[in-house]
């Protein structure tokens, strides 16, 4: 098993906010199923807000332990708008532009990709940054 930072794009078929942000709460529970911890960075409050809910409500049989940014005591998943990190560098999933040079601590970089122009230039340029810092890349396709 290799030792080296990952990055996962998945890629949708979908081209809105609320699609990325559904595939993320059915990830989390893929990743926290494997002991991770997660920061998901989103680009304000408002859209932390709408994540926060959106976990609470996703599926009536399921719970996703979840905090917000600044709550103690921290979470599996916490969810992030301003340059404050957490603790731990396992997951980082991107639901931003631009991807900040400080997400490359991480062992893990989740891009969720959506077919909006913008999100797929800023994905494309974080692909290349992940490439040109040397992480392992994984492109999962889910449009199939």
């Amino acid at each position: 098993m290799s030792t080296k930072n990952r990055a996962d794009f998945y890629i949708l078929a979908a081209s809105d906010e609320d699609s990325r942000q559904q595939f993320f709460c059915r990830l989390s529970e893929k990743i926290l199923g494997l002991g991770l911890q997660v920061f998901v960075q989103v680009p304000d409050e408002i859209r932390a807000g709408r994540l926060d809910e959106q976990l609470w409500s996703w599926r009536p049989d399921s719970f996703v332990p979840h905090a917000l940014q600044g709550a103690t005591p921290e979470a599996p998943i916490t969810i992030g708008w301003g340059l404050e990190l957490p603790a731990h560098r396992d997951v980082y999933v991107n639901l931003r532009l631009a991807l900040p040079p400080e997400a490359l601590q991480f062992k893990r970089i989740v891009e969720i990709v959506v077919q909006d122009d913008a999100i797929l230039e800023a994905s494309r340029n974080n692909y290349r940054l992940c490439k040109d810092q040397g992480l392992e890349l994984h492109r999962r396709d889910m449009r199939r």
